[in-house]
């Protein structure tokens, strides 16, 4: 069969080959536009078992066209679907099957052609830039993209890529929602666009795990709280909430060390014990969490647990060159990480394990708000941002989430995300 799978009997024949196992690469519109607001050009699929992949075809200038929702029926047939990206993947096909081959600790960079760059460089503002590119050239790409991760086909699924796959159902559902914004003051302080809603993109494959979050040069899990920026953001429905996690680290280091706070108000109980005011003692006890120990504090017993879980992991870091974060199972390996200090690899597992339990949180959340106008927009570590419509009386079960993982929140509304 020729490389390229471009009409129904063509297809019909590759779906009724029976193959089960392939590596899936897809060739959106454009790869520089948000995959909420693209579309598929190509679908590069190569069995495991050919010499070859194959480039089937929905929209290109240079083939005839597939309808997507068959492609989507060949997908689906396969039992597993190797990817570079399963989130994005998410975007373009309903598929349970993907298995994501570059998880962290995997940093991967697809490669180019001097035919892509010259296309990207002088038709940059087109949105359907690959369905003219040359579907050769796509092809040679895909096809080194399978020869540089071929090996990691075979290997064996761990619990983490398992975790991870949730992870990028998590996230993709996030990206999905969208934000409402006012688009003149949006791009006052931003760039221009073509409608009222902006898409987040989330980046899982960080060296801590803890996803960043950025998108044509904005970054949403760090917008300025000062200069105004944040009234862009405005509601679909009735109102912005965001959902604060308090004290979330030191509930987090508390869980691992196996430590009981008193109270609910964690940086009330370390005020009393440091014999400060309470903005002191916030400063205080994360100065120690992500700097280390201070000595007039060594003894209190909270300090003595993390001082000793920190001796521990740090011991199992180097003799056995690995450490295995609790909830997600993620190991971070001494081969993989430069610098490292006893401090650094506490505060790596504290972000693994806070991303960690966000996404069983928000696994539950979106349960709740499925098929539901109430929207949860933003991810921003301690903080859910969601865009409330009040007739659905949603809030309270999603507020219940929180207390089932024994979590202490804050609840900040308001007719934009620049909460006073």
């Amino acid at each position: 069969m020729y490389w390229l799978i471009e009409n129904i009997s063509q297809l019909s024949r590759f779906y009724e080959s029976g193959y089960k196992e392939g590596f899936l690469e897809i060739i959106p519109y454009n790869n520089t536009v948000h995959p909420t607001q693209n579309q598929v050009s190509l679908v590069y699929l190569r069995p495991l078992e050919t010499t070859k992949g194959y480039m089937v075809c929905i929209d290109h200038s240079e083939t005839m066209s597939l309808k997507k929702d068959w492609v989507e029926k060949l997908l689906q047939n396969y039992n597993t679907l190797y990817t570079t990206d399963q989130k994005a993947a998410l975007h373009y096909f309903n598929l349970d099957n993907l298995f994501d081959i570059t998880s962290p600790p995997f940093q991967f960079t697809p490669p180019s052609t001097p035919t892509h760059d010259l296309f990207y460089r002088q038709h940059k503002n087109r949105t359907d830039l690959n369905t003219i590119i040359p579907a050769v050239k796509h092809y040679e790409i895909c096809e080194k993209i399978f020869e540089n991760l071929k090996d990691e086909l075979g290997r064996e699924k761990t619990k983490y890529d398992e975790f991870f796959s949730r992870a990028s159902i998590v996230f993709n559902l996030v990206e999905r929602s969208g934000i409402k914004v006012d688009k003149h003051t949006f791009e006052e302080y931003f760039h221009d666009i073509t409608q009222d809603y902006v898409y987040t993109q989330y980046n899982l494959k960080t060296t801590t795990t803890r996803p960043s979050n950025k998108f044509n040069g904005v970054n949403y899990a760090a917008l300025n709280k000062e200069n105004g920026c944040r009234n862009s953001i405005i509601p679909r429905n009735n109102k912005l909430l965001e959902i604060d996690i308090s004290a979330y680290h030191p509930t987090l280091a508390s869980k691992i060390v196996k430590y009981t706070f008193p109270t609910q108000d964690i940086h009330s109980h370390f005020a009393e014990m440091y014999g400060v005011d309470y903005k002191t003692a916030k400063e205080l006890t994360f100065k120690q969490l992500y700097g280390g120990v201070f000595k007039q504090y060594q003894d209190l017993e909270f300090f003595q647990k993390v001082t000793k879980y920190i001796e521990e992991i740090w011991g199992k870091f180097n003799t056995e060159g690995q450490v295995k974060c609790p909830v997600s199972n993620y190991i971070y390996k001494k081969d993989k990480l430069n610098d490292m200090n006893p401090q650094k690899l506490f505060n790596y597992i504290l972000q693994n394990v806070e991303t960690s339990v966000n996404i069983l949180v928000l696994e539950e959340i979106f349960s709740i708000l499925s098929n539901k106008k109430t929207k949860m927009v933003l991810y921003t570590y301690d903080a859910f941002l969601f865009d409330v419509d009040e007739s659905e009386k949603v809030i309270e079960k999603i507020e219940g989430i929180f207390k089932k993982f024994k979590l202490n929140i804050k609840k900040t509304e308001g007719k934009n995300y620049n909460f006073i």
